[in-house]
C-alpha cells in the first residue's frame, strides 16, 4: 500500500457501493496516513474508516462480525498480505475503543485469577486482531501468553510465570485431512 491516497478511495469506492448499492443507510470519514494512527498503538492502521448513521447498529451485531468483514473486503482489495490487515481499520460509534477497554478489564481479571489461584487462565475465543491486543495488554504483566484452538475458537492462555506452556496439539480432523484420499470408481451406465 505504497499510495496512501489511492487506497483510501478504493475503500471510499467500496463504501460508496455498500451504501448506495447495498442499501446501508451510513454516513463515512476516511482518514489516512497520520490522521489514521491508533491513538493506543493496537493496531498499525493507515486507513481508518468511522461509520455513523441508523444502520451503523448493523455493523456491530455479533460482536461487529460485518465491521471485521468489511476490514478484511479492503484488505483484500488493496491485497494486503494478512499480517498487515490492521493496516485498513473500520469503527462505528466509537465499538472499537469501548472493546478495547473491556479487553484492558479482562486482562486485568485475568492476571487477578493467575495471581491467586496459580493455575492457567483462558479468556473466551476472539478474533486475531482482539488476540493481539490481549496478547499487548498481558505483555508487562511478567505472566506468559499463547493462543490455542482452531479457527472460531482461538483464544488466549494466560500463564503464571515460569509455567511450562504445552505444545499444542493438532486439530483432531487435521490428519485426516492430509491424507491422499482413497479414489472410488465411478460407475458407469
Amino acid at each position: 500500500m505504497e499510495d496512501l491516497a489511492q487506497a483510501a478511495e478504493k475503500v471510499a469506492t467500496l463504501m460508496r457501493l455498500i451504501t448506495t448499492t447495498g442499501g446501508l443507510r451510513l454516513k463515512f470519514r476516511i482518514t489516512a496516513g497520520a490522521g489514521a494512527l491508533d491513538p493506543d498503538g493496537f493496531e498499525r492502521r493507515d486507513i481508518y474508516v468511522e461509520c455513523k448513521g441508523p444502520d451503523a447498529d448493523l455493523l456491530l451485531q455479533n460482536d461487529g462480525e460485518l465491521l471485521r468483514s468489511l476490514e478484511h473486503v479492503a484488505a483484500k482489495m488493496l491485497r494486503l498480505e494478512p499480517e498487515e490487515h490492521d493496516r485498513v481499520s473500520f469503527d462505528a460509534n466509537g465499538f472499537k475503543a469501548s472493546r478495547a477497554r473491556a479487553l484492558r478489564a479482562a486482562a486485568l481479571d485475568g492476571i487477578d485469577a493467575v495471581e491467586e489461584t496459580g493455575e492457567p487462565y483462558r479468556f473466551p475465543p476472539m478474533n486475531s486482531r482482539e488476540r493481539r491486543m490481549l496478547h499487548l495488554f498481558l505483555h508487562d504483566s511478567g505472566l506468559q501468553t499463547a493462543s490455542s484452538g482452531e479457527g472460531a475458537r482461538r483464544s488466549v492462555v494466560l500463564y503464571p510465570a515460569g509455567y511450562r506452556i504445552p505444545p499444542e496439539r493438532p486439530y483432531p480432523g487435521r490428519e485426516r485431512r492430509d491424507r491422499p484420499r482413497r479414489r472410488i470408481p465411478s460407475s458407469r451406465c
